[in-house]
């Protein structure tokens, strides 16, 4: 049997990248998988690959994490549909632009807290139910190396980052005696559009590749997996 079997699962930033390949490898795995982003066009080829590969179609939703208001109207629709979620994949990331602290633009540096930190808070509020409605829920988010490493220009990520870590462990101790298991993964080095964003002169096919790093996230996502509270490498 394939490890994700029957498993629901919603994934955040499943456009390109790292929410792209983590899609299609649960998909492959045998979950049923909602997908959000901004683009819809992305999460249109996205799906394509899913049937391609599995013969059944993803769930799409068009959402910018921003509108908070609409997280909450998703949790509802996935209560209607299927009355749980097994798996929540917080993956949606934005780094925006590097520059020093002081003189950094405050509408960017709030957008980079939204999506990388409210967002996920919405999250967490929206589907913790229906994650405990799960016999075995399991919450992973994406957090990177700059979250405990500071590195000059980097600052809004950077701290955004480790304040998702601390969010997300705080959550973790407060259910640890669910049966919901809430897990942060860092992904390390990949070739995605946040990271050519960041270095552009880099050569991205020297990169690991976001489909190769897909392996970490099923396992956190498994009903049998028993971490809880870590930061998990996934390479």
């Amino acid at each position: 049997m394939s490890r994700l079997s029957g498993r629901i699962a919603l994934i955040t930033g499943a456009s390109r990248g790292i929410g792209a390949a983590v899609a299609k490898r649960f998909a492959a795995e045998g979950a049923h998988v909602i997908l959000t982003a901004r683009t819809v066009g992305g999460l249109e080829e996205t799906d394509d690959a899913i049937l391609k590969a599995t013969g059944k179609n993803a769930t799409l939703v068009p959402l910018d994490l921003r509108q908070f208001d609409k997280i909450d109207q998703l949790g509802y629709s996935i209560f209607e549909r299927f009355g749980k979620l097994d798996i929540l994949v917080g993956n949606a990331g934005v780094l925006e632009a590097l520059g020093p602290v002081a003189h950094y633009d405050p509408k960017l540096w709030q957008r980079v807290m939204d999506v990388n930190v409210t967002a996920n808070y919405r999250l967490i509020r929206s589907f913790d139910r229906l994650l405990r409605a799960s016999d075995a829920g399991r919450a992973i988010f994406v957090t990177s190396g700059a979250a405990t490493a500071p590195y000059p220009y980097w600052s809004p990520y950077g701290a955004s980052k480790a304040a998702l870590d601390m969010m997300v462990k705080t959550y973790a101790m407060e259910i640890a005696k669910s049966n919901l298991r809430v897990n942060l993964i860092d992904p390390g080095v990949v070739a995605t559009k946040l990271r050519m964003q960041a270095f552009p002169g880099e050569d991205q096919n020297t990169l690991a590749q976001p489909d190769g790093i897909t392996e970490r996230f099923v396992e956190l996502a498994e009903p049998a997996c028993t971490r809880h509270g870590d930061v998990v490498a996934a390479q």
